[in-house]
Parts: structure tokens; sequence; C-alpha cells
């Protein structure tokens, strides 16, 4: 049994596919496969069911792909050691974040997280909560930005900022008149909304009771995973949309001339540093954190009593 042979086999577990699996690990098929048929033979067990399309493990294979992910796991903490005793870092990090988060976030912590530390390799993916959920399960992220509590096994979560949501209102809209709005007001217009998938969708929908409006003269439903894409709509056909607050910041004198804060208690969600329990690359996780916190007004990092107002993910 190699380390080599694991790694193909959780790559076939991952892609579910010996030619996906192939690729992903730079070798050919027949290579790939036939490692894994001699890790097999050698552990006297069939890992993988290959008469069935897409593959998937066998019933004891899943016990030895569980296995594997904690063996390889494990074994990459050795190079992270070895990192630590240089004084370096170096490597991938592979990090996932929710797209109402990554356009506002990133573009802040980025260049100087890549100059101070210009040997770590950074992948950043923009994906929904469920998907880095899942993608941090499989390995195939070492971390995610996400709005937690996620409640979700296997899954840790540093919570690094609280941010407040607030109103994007037309001029057209009766709300563009008020100081301050309630969730009550938003529901009794119409409102842009993310697609399905979004968990900021969820939590806008819960803070609104359901109750969101359908304007008569609707005749599409526009589906956008980009909260910049609301706000446009908001602009040009009127209405509402709701913002995390961090979206604001740059905003110029006219446009926060649309933005309303609600009714105290305000509607806050937690963003956290999710990672697995037993995750590596622990060094480069923890210069991203500090990146952040150094980014995120103070008025942020507060730790309130969050009323969250039945906001579910």
């Amino acid at each position: 049994m190699t380390l080599v042979q694991l790694e193909y086999v959780i790559a076939v577990d991952t892609y579910r596919s010996f030619v996906a699996a192939a690729e992903h690990c730079y070798v050919t098929q027949p290579t790939l496969s036939m490692q894994i048929q001699k890790l097999e033979e050698s552990l006297g067990a069939k890992i993988f069911d290959r008469s069935r399309q897409p593959v998937v493990p066998t019933e004891i294979g899943e016990k030895i792909i569980k296995q594997a992910r904690v063996i390889l796991t494990e074994s990459k903490k050795i190079e992270e050691l070895l990192q630590e005793e240089r004084g370096e870092l170096s490597g991938e990090l592979r990090v996932g974040v929710i797209p109402t988060v990554a356009p506002y976030l990133l573009p802040e912590i980025l260049p100087n997280l890549l100059k101070k530390y210009p040997k770590l390799r950074l992948q950043i993916w923009e994906y929904t909560t469920e998907r880095i959920i899942r993608e941090l399960k499989l390995g195939m992220l070492d971390c995610g930005i996400l709005s937690t509590p996620l409640q979700e096994v296997g899954i840790e979560e540093t919570p690094l900022y609280y941010e407040t949501f607030v109103a994007y209102v037309s001029e057209k809209s009766t709300l563009y008149q008020k100081k301050i709005v309630t969730a009550d007001e938003i529901a009794k217009e119409k409102l842009w909304l993310l697609n399905e998938g979004h968990c900021m969708r969820g939590q806008v929908l819960n803070l609104c009771h359901y109750k969101h409006n359908h304007a008569a003269e609707a005749t599409f439903e526009y589906n956008t995973g980009s909260v910049e894409t609301l706000k446009r709509m908001v602009d040009i056909n009127s209405g509402v949309t709701i913002l995390p607050e961090l979206s604001i910041l740059g905003y110029d004198e006219e446009q926060i001339s649309h933005v309303r804060y609600f009714k105290a208690p305000e509607p806050v969600r937690e963003i956290s540093l999710t990672t697995t329990q037993n995750f590596v690359k622990k060094q480069a996780v923890q210069v991203l954190k500090e990146e952040i916190l150094a980014v995120v007004p103070d008025r942020f990092k507060t730790k309130k009593k969050k009323e969250v107002m039945g906001f579910e993910l």
C-alpha cells in the first residue's frame, strides 16, 4: 500500500470516474486503474463497483476510502511541520467563498497577503454554501468563508465578523422617504432576490417572513447570484433589495442616499472561517484569518447579541 495508491482511490471516489480521476492526478487512466487494482489485490477486497456508472464504492470500499482520507490528511501534516521549522509559508491554499462575501472582502486582503507570502499559491472559488461544505469534506478545499452557523457535522467554524444587512431602495419606492425601515415594510415592496442555492436568499426571505410581494406588472423572473446585479435592477426597475453592509463601504454619496438601515434589532449575519475538524495547512489558514481581521472595520468584529430574525441556512 502506498500514499499514491490512496491518492488515486480518493480521486476516483471524488470524481466518480477513472478517466476524470486520472486527469486530476496527471497520470494516464491505465496507470491509475492498475495501481488501484494492485491495492485491491493486496487488500483482498474490491474498493469500487466498476459495473456501475458513475463508479461507486463498494460497502467495504466506503470504509477504506474514509480511512484513506485520514491517512493522507495526516501525511500532509509532515510537510506543514517542516514549513514551520523553516519559518516559511508555501504550497497551495484552496479557499471557497460565498458570492455575497467574495467581491467585497477578497480585493482588500489579496494584495497584502500575496506580497507577504510570495510562495503561497492561492486558489479561490466563489461557490454556494452547499458546494463549499461538500468540497471541504472531500478535501478539495482547505477552508471556506461562509455565513454561519451551519450546524454541519465534521465542520469547524471560527467566527470572523458580524455583518448588518441594509435595504437598498429605489427613488420610486415609498421607503425612499424613510430614514429607518422594518422587515414588514420591506415585505410589501417588490423585492429583488438572489437565485436559489444562495444562503442569503433564504436569510432575506426569513427576514421578510416569506411575505415578499411579486409586483403585478412583473412579467419575468430574474435569477442572479450577484448582489451588484440586484442593486442595478433596483436602480433601473424600482423596488427594493437587501445588501450586506460590507458591500456598501465604497459607495458614493448618491448611492448611499438609497441605503436604509433597519429598525433595531437589526438583522445581522455571522461570517466565519470554516474547516474540517482534522484540517491541515493550519499556518496558511491562520494568516488568511489575520489578513481578513486586519481589513474588516472594528465595529464588525465586536461580538454583539445577534438578532437574526429567524435566519436559516
